[in-house]
């Protein structure tokens, strides 16, 4: 468990948080938590989040490793990309309101430009969900943002 807030790891501000807890993490994988509480943002009329909300709570677990990396080395906490997802795999079509769900990302590949891929699984009681996320996390992405517009009268 890290003693970071969410706040702190996260580029996300508050109903957008979705998960609940950094369990553990180190250089390669992370390890996070939630318990699916009725009323936010994605929840259906019973409380449930549909499974496809899975990929963004697998995103927010990659973004907290990125997270937890930078405050470890003391640099301040940047802004990624989730570019797409591949084999999004879940074997039910909602996560029921109560449940608790722990999500696992592993790096597979990460470049010094920002790309990276990681393995991510969320289980929970009779739940099983994975998916392989393509990110990026651009140098000082502030100034990227900036660079995208287009200026041209």
């Amino acid at each position: 468990m890290t003693h970071w807030p969410l706040a702190e790891l996260l580029p996300h501000a508050g109903d957008m948080i979705l998960i609940d807890q950094v369990l553990s993490f180190d250089e390669e994988q992370i390890q996070t938590r939630l318990t699916v509480k009725p009323g936010g943002l994605f929840n259906r009329a019973d409380g449930s989040l549909p499974a496809w909300v899975g990929i963004e709570l697998m995103a927010q677990s990659v973004a907290a490793y990125a997270g937890c990396r930078a405050r470890q080395k003391g640099e301040a906490v940047e802004l990624g990309f989730l570019l797409g997802t591949r084999k999004f795999e879940c074997n039910v079509e909602h996560f029921p309101a109560g449940a608790e769900l722990t999500i696992h990302g592993l790096r597979s590949l990460e470049d010094d430009n920002g790309m990276g891929v990681f393995e991510c699984h969320l289980t929970g009681d009779g739940i099983q969900a994975s998916a392989r996320l393509n990110v990026f996390r651009p140098p000082q992405a502030a100034n990227y943002l900036d660079e995208s517009k287009d200026t041209t009268p």
